[in-house]
């Protein structure tokens, strides 16, 4: 492969295996693309599903697992702790190698012109995709998830990217984009409460929490828009959960450069918050894949905090999956979940 591109589309099913399962085979049968893991989640209803290859074949794969997920999943009847917009609920596009960041823009957009025309799907472009400021932050497009998105496609400030402005009651909508690699991590908590976790994740995520006035009131700027306290960690998305299947609060995360905030870094500051709500951090896990570099600098923070003497690749990797707890729910196979490991 002399460009490699990876994408990770997130869709709405974690609990119907045949669909799990069909939505994979519709990847493994694109030539030219290597499909690394399909990770379902039922708490949170969705499946992560990740997989690489050449930028053509890729958005190939991407279009047909869309297509098979849009004939299988109704989002008239999903439930899930997971914010979603729709059965397909976002496909990003993400360099590895030989590809930028342009590419995976050019990427998606392909993407979301043949979703739209096809399926009948409305498209919205975020992150480096994102056509305007507004639609830079997944969240920001989701606001409202999928119950409240017929009323968003009739606001002209959220005309899709891609397709016509009608609500597809069985489908929703999709965002696609082109953005830097994420690692999905979250951090368990020795609590079911996920108000715990949820304001962990205020205290810690980027973007904070609106600030408000001794009456309660939400406080505003000039220009109207919400006056926000930032939170502790740069290049953090967080929100609480509740794992029904292990009856533990989570605070779930994604970390958008693993560079600037690692995920010992993370893991370290849930701690730190946990301790003074009366709670403990437990364990972590990754969902998804994580690159190898990730990996090695949780190793090599723990290995000098600790005084280990541990230092080849195998060992730092050993240190991080300990320290980080990341066998706590399911065991962590670095095999199977660093992705230079599964090339």
């Amino acid at each position: 492969m002399n460009s490699l591109v990876e994408c990770v589309p997130n869709f709405s099913e974690g609990r119907n295996a045949a669909t799990i399962d069909a939505i994979g085979a519709s990847i493994r049968a694109v030539e030219g693309v290597k499909l690394l893991s399909v990770e379902p989640d039922g708490d949170y209803n969705r499946s992560v599903v990740t997989f690489v290859g050449e930028p053509e074949p890729v958005v190939n794969a991407a279009v047909a697992a869309t297509g098979v997920a849009v004939r299988l999943i109704n989002m008239r009847l999903h439930t899930g702790e997971h914010p979603r917009l729709g059965a397909v609920d976002v496909v990003p596009f993400i360099p590895i190698r030989g590809a930028s960041l342009e590419d995976c823009v050019r990427l998606a957009e392909e993407y979301g012109k043949r979703v739209s025309r096809d399926f009948h799907i409305p498209i919205y472009l975020y992150e480096y995709a994102a056509r305007s400021p507004m639609r830079r932050s997944l969240a920001d497009i989701r606001k409202g998830e999928y119950e409240n998105l017929a009323a968003k496609l009739n606001d002209p400030a959220w005309k899709p990217d891609f397709g016509d402005a009608l609500f597809n009651p069985a489908s929703g909508a999709t965002v696609t984009g082109a953005r830097k690699f994420l690692i999905a991590y979250n951090v368990n908590l020795n609590t079911p409460d996920s108000a715990i976790a949820q304001e962990i994740a205020f205290r810690i995520r980027e973007i904070g929490r609106p600030r408000k006035d001794p009456s309660g009131a939400v406080v505003k700027n000039e220009e109207g828009e919400t006056v926000r306290i930032p939170g502790s960690l740069k290049a953090v998305k967080a929100m609480g959960v509740f794992l029904q299947r292990f009856n533990i609060a989570q605070v779930s995360m994604n970390l958008v450069d693993f560079e600037t905030t690692g995920m010992h870094t993370a893991f370290e500051e849930v701690h730190r918050q946990a301790a003074g709500l009366g709670a403990e951090a437990t364990g972590s896990e990754i969902v998804g894949l994580t690159p190898l570099n990730a990996i090695l600098a949780s190793g090599r923070y723990y290995a000098n905090t600790s005084g280990s003497g541990r230092r080849t690749e195998d060992e730092l990797v050993a240190t991080a999956v300990e320290h980080l707890g990341l066998s706590q729910l399911e065991p962590f196979n670095p095999a199977k979940k660093i992705i230079e490991y599964m090339l």
